[in-house]
């Protein structure tokens, strides 16, 4: 009868299937192996494989190790945590056109985050990032279930980090973040893996419930999965509940090749989820679209933190999100009261115009008009009730009101009065008219006329008398 060794110890994978790929054919079986778990994307599985089993290579696009310096097969694309990690970004950076677009040196002189906490569920972020010191907590490791994870091989973490929260100190300012103020708490939820990786329903679940615990204000996850999960639901839920703002990338599968499929967290209620567009406010090519879109942020050629040090130009959605994650710690900072709908309503209502359409949202998001103007509600209110106010008991009052009255009455029967004797007197004034004197009586006229009247006669008869001689001197 033979012994049993002790158990094989167990290679922990992430397999990337090429199109021609069967799941059956190229993984172990589960009594081999773990049950593989699907990631985000239709060919992403995560297995634990027997370290001395040989599992044939036909047929794999790529394997990550997450557990072991490394794996000995044949025909694998390897990429190790630790190893062959992102270099470090420039020195400097020719300016930042999502800083200018932002008005992020105006949003300095208002709010700069302090107080606020900000989770980023990603691959880690580098604490010994320059422009980052002092600002990033050790945090957790949810992939692994072990660990911290203020470390970034693959650089993604920190780039998100540093738009959030990035300093102007320590290194070019261009790349500073919009609330430089705010604490960032990486939470790992996808292998740091340089070659690719992509987190779980089940690792987003946790991250998203350990920073409700660590007591974040704003979540941001930087990448989705493409898998309802009613716990990662739930999660979100729970945030949401406890207070926390949760910030979602849409994703950067919006291409025609990739079917812009439904992401989550983005799709489930009181997420924000986030777009990308570049400096002319055009939407990024592969920013997914759809009514889970609710706002757009700058997500092309975007300078940003590198892990090590120095920046780069990051694209995509993931640190579209970080932008809205870093407006809304913003607001949290300023009012930590603000409960997550009312960040969300500010947000989406001042968001600047862009065009219509399921790819853009609100809008971009503004987040100097969300810390200054005034927000109101669309939604009637009605006005509170008035009592009419009692008469003062005061019968003095009363009667200098009635002797008031009453004289009021008396002198406007006096004015009526004058009025209508006026009125009457000229009216009598009136009474002549203007007409014809009256005719003159004449004598009648005899029937018969008399004999007719010789006035030359008459002159005849009765001379007039002649001139006497001049008197004598």
């Amino acid at each position: 009868m033979g012994t049993t060794g002790p158990p094989a110890p167990l290679l922990s994978i992430i397999v990337t299937f090429s199109a021609a790929a069967t799941l059956a054919a190229a993984l172990p079986t589960p009594a081999s192996g773990s049950v593989p778990d699907r990631l985000a994307s239709e060919r992403a599985y995560s297995a634990s494989v027997p370290a001395s089993r040989a599992v044939a290579a036909s047929g794999f696009a790529s394997v990550a190790a997450t557990g072991f310096a490394s794996v000995a097969a044949s025909g694998f694309a390897l990429g190790v945590p630790g190893q062959n990690c992102a270099q470090p970004g420039e020195d400097r950076v020719n300016g930042s056109w999502a800083r200018a677009m932002l008005q992020a040196d105006a949003i300095g002189a208002l709010e700069a985050g302090d107080g606020a906490r900000v989770a980023v569920l990603s691959t880690g972020v580098d604490r010994g990032q320059p422009q980052l010191a002092g600002r990033v907590l050790a945090g957790d490791d949810t992939a692994d279930n072990a660990g911290t994870a203020d470390q970034d091989c693959t650089g993604i973490g920190t780039q998100v980090a540093g738009v959030i929260s990035g300093s102007r100190n320590g290194g070019d300012s261009d790349a500073a973040g919009l609330a430089p103020g705010a604490e960032i708490l990486p939470i790992r939820v996808m292998p740091d893996d340089p070659a690719g990786s992509e987190p779980s329903p089940g690792t987003l679940t946790r991250g998203i419930l350990t920073a409700v615990q660590q007591n974040a204000d704003v979540v941001v996850v930087t990448t989705p999965v493409y898998r309802n999960d009613p716990d990662l639901e739930s999660a979100v839920a729970t945030a949401v509940a406890q207070g926390t703002v949760v910030v979602a990338a849409v994703g950067d599968l919006g291409s025609r090749d990739d079917g812009n499929p439904d992401p989550y967290p983005a799709s489930y209620p009181n997420v924000i989820g986030v777009g990308a567009v570049d400096q002319n406010g055009q939407i990024a090519p592969a920013s997914q679209f759809g009514e889970y879109v609710d706002l757009v942020a700058p997500g092309v050629a975007v300078p940003a933190l590198q892990t090590g040090r120095g920046a780069v130009e990051a694209s995509g959605t993931a640190v579209a999100a970080g932008f809205v994650a870093a407006a809304a710690a913003l607001l949290r900072a300023r009012d930590p009261r603000l409960p997550p709908a009312e960040v969300a309503r500010r947000l989406i209502a001042t968001a600047s115009p862009a065009p219509a359409g399921p790819a853009f949202g609100a809008g971009v998001v503004n987040p100097y008009a969300a810390l200054t103007a005034r927000v109101v509600d669309s939604d009637a209110r009605r006005l509170p009730a008035l009592e009419p106010a009692a008469l003062p008991d005061d019968s003095a009052e009363l009667r200098r009101r009635a002797i008031a009255v009453n004289s009021a009455v008396v002198a406007v029967i006096l004015v009526l009065g004058l009025l209508l004797a006026a009125a009457a007197l000229r009216r009598n004034r009136r009474r002549w008219r203007p007409g014809l004197a009256v005719r003159p009586p004449s004598p009648p006229e005899p029937l018969e006329p008399g004999p007719p009247v010789m006035l030359l006669d008459t002159v005849a008869a009765n001379p007039p008398p002649k001139p006497g001689p001049p008197a004598a001197p």
